[in-house]
């Protein structure tokens, strides 16, 4: 039996992702997606100079503004979400076809039969195990051994 080849795909900060494509003015600074602190909302995802503030998902809004009191607040707009994850996904698909996504920013791939020098395909640049793809959208692979 061949030992397989399997990466975690997470879409790291994927909604703020999303957020700075539509508005590269939100780019280094400290902004999240998520719901109103005064409707017991809370942090769905937070960009990087939040996370350097103390903000993290699953915070509680309120809580997170008392963190980052200069924390850009942004509902969603979740539809712009799954359009970005399908083009992640699609550019995942030509590398291989065996990619079972797990949720809109998360995926397992088998790259067990994927020649070594699949890092320099078309569209992936690859820094370590940090990924990142044309369109811009992070993401990170983890391996994982079976």
């Amino acid at each position: 039996m061949s030992t397989r080849k399997i990466l975690h795909l997470d879409l790291d900060a994927f909604f703020c992702a999303c957020e700075e494509l539509k508005d590269p003015s939100l780019a280094g600074k400290a902004f999240a997606v998520g719901g109103q602190a005064g409707r017991r909302g809370v942090i769905a995802s937070c960009s990087y100079a939040a996370r350097q503030k103390g903000v993290h998902s699953a915070m509680p809004t309120g809580q997170a503004l008392k963190l980052c009191p200069e924390l850009i607040m942004i509902s969603g707009h979740h539809g712009n979400y799954g359009a970005q994850s399908e083009k992640v996904m699609k550019i995942i698909a030509h590398l291989t076809p065996l990619v079972e996504q797990v949720s809109i920013d998360e995926a397992f791939m088998d790259i067990s039969d994927l020649p070594q020098d699949w890092r320099r395909s078309p569209g992936i640049c690859n820094k370590g195990w940090i990924l990142k793809l044309t369109c811009h959208v992070p993401w990170v692979a983890r391996p994982i051994n079976w």
